[in-house]
């Protein structure tokens, strides 16, 4: 309820005020989007007790897939108003409902792989005791389906509100996570030697490898 409180205030900024958030549909689908998703996570529980044997940190990675999730749809709504920064108007209503569905579509990803992960999700690139290589279900064609839910979410957010404004911070969000993805592939292939290494060749980082 906290992060959706900060959602909240910070879509109601980007817009100039409560007045234009509610007359927003695409605002309002998004703000229900998150708060189903904190809902679920609430009742799931998915990430279980931690029992961390190594982590690998990386500060500016770290602040910046924070940091940019909160910051995209804060510049995608702020840009509404900015005519030059509008895609045109025959498409920008459908892109904008588009993007809800990518929203959503990333969000339930997300919430789906951190179940499926259980205590073995961390907000750390980290193993735990007794850590277990995930192979099947979300996992069997994507290796990081989390994090493509994330890039997901983020995209979609990006388009809700018909500009192109937030887009150059997803791409900088597309990079921060790609080298979160290579570090933690790097200490996994260390920890699981050939398993690692014959699953890696069957699937996707964040793309399914058919």
């Amino acid at each position: 309820m906290i992060v959706l409180a900060l959602e909240t205030a910070l879509l109601t900024l980007a817009m100039g005020g409560w007045a234009a958030l509610r007359a927003s549909p695409q605002a309002l689908a998004l703000l229900l989007v998150w708060g189903v998703s904190g809902v679920a996570l609430a009742w799931l529980r998915p990430i279980g007790r931690q029992d961390l044997v190594r982590t690998d940190h990386d500060a500016l990675v770290m602040v910046a897939l924070l940091v940019l999730p909160y910051s995209i749809p804060f510049v995608s709504a702020a840009g509404r108003t900015l005519p030059a920064a509008r895609f045109a108007e025959s498409f920008a209503d459908p892109l904008a409902w588009g993007g809800v569905a990518v929203a959503a579509f990333g969000l339930w990803l997300r919430v789906a792989s951190m179940r499926q992960l259980g205590a073995r999700f961390s907000p750390l690139v980290a193993l735990q005791r007794e850590h277990a290589l995930e192979t099947g279900g979300l996992y069997a064609r994507v290796r990081h389906p989390g994090y493509l839910g994330s890039l997901l979410a983020s995209l979609g957010a990006a388009l809700a509100f018909g500009s192109w404004v937030a887009l150059p911070l997803w791409v900088l969000m597309v990079i921060a996570q790609g080298l979160r993805v290579q570090r933690e592939e790097r200490m996994l292939a260390a920890h699981f030697g050939e398993g690692w290494k014959h699953y890696a060749a069957r699937t996707g980082a964040l793309l399914p490898r058919w």
